[in-house]
């Protein structure tokens, strides 16, 4: 699996990007006209797509090939991210929440006094 810098490394030209998302490149100026797309540009302005951009014209391809029109693709976008940005966030929290209740344990067992250390047994003097 290609790490994270390499899938976002933009190096398509728009003619390579639309035929390996299947597209005609005016579809992807459409897309991002409507601001479904952003690829990175070039100092002298041409377009640039990375494998992240390819993947993410291949989603607004499936949805408005299920009937979406290009408002309802940039809103299930829109909504995918959000939940993607809410798993990580719940993810982190549960992470933290268990770093907490290691932490805890940790401590409870430094702070224990082993039952034989701490028992003295006390006999009453016999009459």
């Amino acid at each position: 699996m290609a790490d994270r810098g390499d899938r976002t490394r933009a190096v398509y030209v728009i003619s390579v990007a639309a035929d390996l998302a299947g597209l005609h490149p005016q579809t992807l100026r459409i897309y991002e006209r409507k601001g479904l797309v952003e690829p990175a540009r070039t100092g002298g302005g041409s377009r640039r797509y990375s494998d992240d951009d390819i993947a993410q014209l291949r989603r607004i391809q499936e949805l408005t090939s299920e009937g979406l029109n290009l408002a309802g693709v940039q809103k299930v976008l829109q909504l995918e991210a959000e939940l993607m940005d809410a798993r990580r966030a719940l993810e982190a929290a549960r992470e933290s929440a268990d770093r907490a209740v290691e932490l805890t344990h940790r401590q409870y067992r430094r702070d224990l006094v082993p039952l034989n250390q701490s028992m003295v047994l006390f006999r009453r003097a016999s009459p």
